[in-house]
């Protein structure tokens, strides 16, 4: 049995390059990504919902 979970809550952490793509990986956690990320080069931490375009 499938345990449901709300839509809104299934978010996904990222870096935006400087070229405007994602980095190639994802992050469990916001502070994951900013560990990863370098600012000082143009990179963003983002976060996004691949299941549906809702606000949190």
């Amino acid at each position: 049995m499938t345990t449901w979970a709300d839509p809104r809550e299934q978010v996904s952490f990222s870096v935006l390059l400087p070229s405007g793509r994602l980095a190639g990986r994802s992050f469990a956690s916001r502070e994951e990504a900013e560990a990863w990320a370098r600012p000082e080069e143009g990179e963003e931490v983002v976060c996004f919902n691949a299941v549906c375009d809702c606000d949190r």
